[in-house]
């Protein structure tokens, strides 16, 4: 199942939207208002969101802008505002598409698959990591190992990302939680480990002796290039 995020206070639109999508494979959390879809995106990690552009509380560019500040989760902005203003202000504030309401749930439903089928190829530089038979790509979210794409969560990928651009340089739980999440690392919060082990599983990493991701002891993590 795709996770996806819709951010919409249309109450009748938002079911209607859910309704529609959820044969097709997604799984649909709906929240009404600004201010809770970046805690919604923290706890979900949706693999895509649908976000309005007027909404109670936040509006829908702070709420993009936000998203960008924290994760790369793909972004399609669902709107009624139609002025070629709004749309540049839309795509300049992080949105991936944009796309005028009314729409046709059809329609809908086949840019959200483009959208998350973009090819690794049409990253820009400094957007793509190869590391051996390991291969990242952040427009897209695509990872691969050995030819084989590998599902991971938001968070998963996030974290991933963080450690393979930076390889060779330890970084702390500290540097990791800011880095995916954009809070504090409180000292008893453990999700930290428990994504680095997700991911070590994932990337047929051995957990007793990793050589992709490996513990520094009392320092944090350290991603090495050469592995698997």
């Amino acid at each position: 199942m795709i996770k996806l995020l819709l951010v919409e206070d249309d109450l009748k639109l938002a079911g209607l939207v859910a309704r529609y999508l959820e044969p097709h494979g997604y799984q649909v959390q709906c929240v009404h208002d600004g201010d809770a879809a970046c805690a919604a995106v923290h706890v979900a990690q949706p693999d895509v969101v649908v976000l309005d552009l007027m909404l109670p509380g936040r509006d829908g560019l702070q709420v993009c802008r936000d998203l960008r500040g924290f994760c790369n989760v793909p972004i399609l902005m669902l709107t009624a505002r139609d002025s070629s203003l709004d749309h540049v202000l839309g795509l300049e504030s992080g949105a991936d598409d944009y796309v005028i309401k009314p729409v046709e749930p059809p329609v809908l439903l086949a840019r959200l698959r483009a959208l998350l089928r973009r090819p690794a190829q049409d990253a820009p530089r400094g957007q793509r990591l190869q590391f051996d038979r390991l291969r990242i790509c952040r427009r897209s979210r695509e990872v691969e190992l050995g030819g084989r794409r590998l599902e991971l969560t938001t968070g998963e990928f996030e974290m991933l990302w963080t450690l393979a651009s930076r390889s060779g340089e330890v970084l702390s739980r500290d540097d990791l939680l800011n880095s995916v999440r954009g809070i504090d690392f409180d000292g008893l919060d453990r999700s930290v480990d428990m994504c680095v082990s997700k991911l070590r599983r994932k990337l047929k990493d051995d957990p007793r002796d990793p050589a992709r991701i490996k513990t520094v002891r009392g320092q944090g993590y350290l991603f090495v290039p050469a592995g698997a």
